[in-house]
């Protein structure tokens, strides 16, 4: 283990030194660079997307006061001193600022003519948004920012936890994952810059939800689409999660996060051109239980051990590349709660064992003639020793995914243009024992997996975009290929209000659990039809959004016999349909409140994997709702979250009882509290952090668990399904230290 991850830090210092990031949109015909020749005469011509001058234009070099406005016929000329490399930037009110790098060899520097398209922030924004949600740095008014992951209550830093609150979404308390509009928690998948992330979550076991591996400081923006999305994104039935991880850290810094459940320790480093950073945790939850819940049948209590290494360069040309790696190993042993005669009394003994590697590194950088590239290539390593007893389950999967896309976002004034290729290798490989004295049964698969995709984003009109899109795939291991054509459209209606509408085709290959028995499967397939309204302010949003999934192709088998690989088969079909509602608002209704209520109604069957008959999903609640507030008390400097989360019955099988998931659970509902006080320690900026889920103590029940064999009186015996902790409580320390700035304790950590 210790080797291992040597090697993913040697790896990242011996990458660092390579280069890296840009502007957006190089220029074309610029002189390469060679010895300064003294002052840099630059002139050239400005035109719109019709070929005509455009007087007025405001044309300088970034970062210094050289620079000129273009005349009547467009022409501009102005001199400057500086050398090296800088970006020249082209800005008119009414037409998008375009900047580009430019290299500065002294003397004569004739240009090329220079376009510049017409800004629809002029007309005001109008961006394809059915199925997303967005937030970014660049977008302050979208529905959660990262750092709302980390103030709401309930999530407790845990960015699956923190979207669970938007609408579209189910608890499904007992997993802790993303489930989707009517899908399996296998149907949304994650993307890091740009790269799929194979092994998101963390390992788990019955009654121990999983944890995202992530922290949500790593990132500065979030895509939560929950259908419709981008040809960019494959391999998701239901829904895509893209982070983008922040560039260069802004500053050097030392971090201390002492929890009571744990800590951490980080270093951040910045330079010039480069920032470094590594960060260590370990979390031990045994003191807390024996402390809380003395009772549980902990055989050990979840541990967790994990590090962290980040580099980031950007080169003198303006490339920007980002290499990250990280390392955690995770243990935990619980007794479920089991109907079985064996395991009435003890309860059934469930212990795991999880490593996982995970290595991401992109590069970008502006190319001739208005493209741009963006590189990269992850690598991941995933294995769990699972043994519920009396089975033995070993499982390795490693993966390996490249990827290319160009995008010229000059091609035209009225679309762009996005080009992409990937490909991936996954080897995965089990070890199977019914008991420890039965033979090994020993599959596995090896998968190759090519894709290309295209897609353009039109200015149709000046109220109404366009997005158009392909994207095909082939599977080696399915001999299989696939066509996935995906549209969209946004009409702006004036006022922050817009309609937009959005359709396609999504493929999926079965997952490792089918795979494993029947490789000779072919892709699952879901067609999305969105339409959704929205308005948005800087203050408030309110989104309504209609939609339809209808899936074919499913994967089904003998349930009473899953070993029997010749029941395999793509004969499973379904639909999930409903209405999504979402509303925020920032301090706008009451000043010092910032609050959202999401609100998803499903109506969904399906048939698929063992299930006897087309029937409600048993990870599908017809209603779910979620109040999310957090008000800040600026004389006290201390934030106030709470979370409130209701879902209605959920389907569960009972063979006791005529019909397939007849039965029906409890409601699901929780009370989350979080309290957030900023301060100086030592002069440094702190956040007292304190945290509790479930505060009311709701006792959840997410389903039964039913004997295999009848009783002498005819039934089969049950046991409940839920958390093994109903109810959570943190206490946190967070210290900065090395900070230029001392922090601002008296603005509301948002």
């Amino acid at each position: 283990m210790k080797s291992s991850l040597l090697c993913l830090l040697l790896a990242g210092a011996t990458l660092g030194t390579a280069a890296a990031q840009t502007p957006a949109t190089p220029l074309a015909t610029a002189a390469p660079a060679r010895p300064a020749l003294g002052p840099t005469q630059l002139s050239g011509t400005v035109l719109d997307g019709a070929g005509r001058p455009l007087p007025g234009v405001n044309v300088f070099l970034k970062t210094t006061f050289d620079g000129a406005t273009t005349d009547s016929l467009g022409r501009f000329t102005f001199g400057t001193t500086a050398t090296g490399t800088l970006p020249l930037v082209c800005t008119l009110i009414g037409y998008e600022m375009q900047e580009t790098p430019l290299a500065l060899p002294g003397g004569a520097l004739v240009l090329p003519p220079r376009r510049l398209r017409e800004s629809r922030a002029s007309l005001g924004t109008v961006s394809i948004v059915a199925g997303a949600f967005e937030a970014s740095d660049e977008k302050r008014a979208a529905a959660l920012k990262p750092l709302d992951i980390l103030t709401t209550a309930g999530a407790n830093a845990d960015i699956a936890s923190a979207l669970n609150t938007l609408p579209g979404t189910t608890r499904v308390g007992e997993e802790g994952k993303l489930f989707v509009r009517g899908g399996a928690a296998s149907e949304t998948r994650y993307y890091l810059d740009g790269l799929p992330v194979q092994s998101f979550y963390g390992g788990s076991t019955a009654g121990v939800p999983a944890r995202g591996r992530f922290a949500p400081t790593l990132f500065k923006g979030t895509l939560f689409s929950t259908g419709g999305y981008s040809v960019e994104y494959g391999q998701a039935l239901s829904a895509v999660v893209g982070l983008n991880s922040i560039d260069l850290d802004p500053e050097t810094q030392t971090g201390i996060s002492l929890l009571s459940v744990g800590g951490s320790l980080s270093r951040t480093q910045r330079w010039d051109r480069t920032s470094a950073s590594a960060t260590i945790d370990y979390t031990n939850l045994a003191p807390y239980f024996g402390l809380t819940a003395p009772d549980q049948r902990w055989e050990q209590a979840p541990q967790r051990l994990g590090g962290s290494v980040r580099l980031a360069h950007r080169a003198a040309g303006g490339g920007l590349f980002k290499i990250y790696a990280t390392y955690s190993s995770q243990r935990v042993a619980t007794r479920q709660a089991d109907p079985e005669a064996a395991y009435a009394a003890t309860g059934r003994l469930t212990a795991l064992q999880n490593e996982n590697y995970y290595l991401n590194t992109t590069y970008r950088t502006a190319l001739r003639r208005g493209w741009s590239l963006h590189a990269g290539l992850a690598l991941s390593r995933e294995h769990n020793a699972v043994q519920p007893e009396p089975q033995r389950i070993e499982e390795v999967e490693r993966t390996a995914t490249a990827r290319v896309v160009l995008t010229n976002d000059s091609a035209s004034t009225w679309f762009n243009l996005k080009l992409g290729a990937e490909a991936t290798a996954q080897r995965y490989d089990l070890r199977y024992q019914a008991t420890s004295e039965a033979p090994t049964y020993t599959p596995g698969f090896l998968e190759k997996r090519p894709a290309v995709f295209a897609e353009s984003e039109l200015s149709l009109a000046p109220r109404l975009t366009g997005r158009v899109g392909l994207r095909g795939e082939y599977s080696g291991l399915l001999r299989q290929a696939n066509l996935a054509p995906r549209l969209a459209l946004a009409w702006q209606l004036g006022g922050g209000q817009q309609v937009a509408a959005a359709g396609g085709l999504f493929y999926q290959s079965p997952t490792n659990d089918l795979l494993r028995v029947q490789p000779a499967l072919g892709f699952e397939r879901a067609a999305h039809y969105i339409l959704s309204y929205q308005y948005q302010t800087s203050a408030r949003t309110l989104r309504a959004e209609l939609y339809r999934k209808d899936y074919r192709g499913l994967v089904r088998f003998d349930g009473y016999n899953v070993l029997n690989a010749a029941a395999y088969a793509n004969s499973g079909a379904g639909y999930a349909q409903g209405v999504d509602v979402f509303f925020r608002d920032r301090y706008q209704t009451f000043k010092k409140v910032d609050f959202w209520v999401s609100y998803g109604l499903l109506d969904t069957r399906r048939q698929f994997r063992g299930d006897l008959a087309a029937a409600v999903p048993t990870f599908a609640a017809t209603h779910n709702l979620s109040l999310v507030g957090k008000y800040w008390f600026e004389k006290l400097h201390l934030q106030v979250s709470g979370t409130y989360a209701y879902g209605s019955a959920r389907a569960y099988h009972n063979p006791n009882l005529p019909g397939f998931n007849q039965g029906r659970t409890p409601s699901y509902q929780s009370l989350d509290l979080s309290l957030s006080y900023l301060t100086h320690l030592a002069g440094q900026y702190t956040i007292v952090h304190l945290g509790v889920t479930n505060l009311l103590g709701r006792d959840n029940i997410y389903g039964y668990r039913y004997a295999t064999t009848p009783d002498a009186a005819g039934r089969y015996a049950a046991a409940p399904v839920r958390q093994l902790a109903p109810q959570f409580i943190v206490a946190a320390l967070l210290i900065s230290i090395n900070k230029k700035s001392t922090g601002d304790t008296s603005v509301a950590p948002d």
